[in-house]
């Protein structure tokens, strides 16, 4: 993506937040590292959405590239690469539980629990600081407390 490319999607807060989220893959990739601890290129692979290998190479590039993820050699096995959500990140989280509440309201199909839109409307604040701690603690587990 050239420099102007990317200075197109600024000024708005609406077309910045698209240039980053509005990708399906992306907005999933996001939803796995921060909801779901997946941290390695396998993990997200082996999502149930099944994105292919090249289009998820390219999203994770861009999540780096967008200051999304951070990307790390894996302490426990240095062949390999984990993608670490940053504060950039994870300050989506509010929204994203938002987001998610909305979707069990009109998706009939809805995979979450009763308990997740109950919870998060009951106390938002609380929910987001779980979410944190979860996140903490995937990533102390990874990087050993460093």
């Amino acid at each position: 993506m050239s420099k102007n490319q990317i200075q197109d999607w600024h000024g708005c807060p609406t077309r910045y937040a698209a240039g980053i989220l509005a990708d399906k893959w992306c907005f999933l990739i996001l939803r796995d590292a921060l909801l779901h601890g997946k941290r390695t290129y396998s993990e997200f692979l082996n999502s149930p959405e099944g994105v292919s290998t090249n289009i998820l190479a390219d999203r994770l590039v861009k999540l780096e590239a967008n200051g999304m993820l951070d990307r790390q050699i894996d302490p426990r096995k240095a062949s390999r690469v984990c993608y670490f959500p940053t504060r950039k990140a994870r300050d989506i989280l509010p929204a994203l539980l938002a987001l998610m509440v909305w979707s069990t309201r009109y998706d009939q199909f809805t995979d979450a629990p009763e308990s997740f839109a109950q919870a998060y409307n009951d106390d938002p604040v609380a929910t987001v600081n779980w979410y944190e701690e979860e996140i903490d603690r995937v990533d102390a587990s990874i990087k050993g407390g460093e």
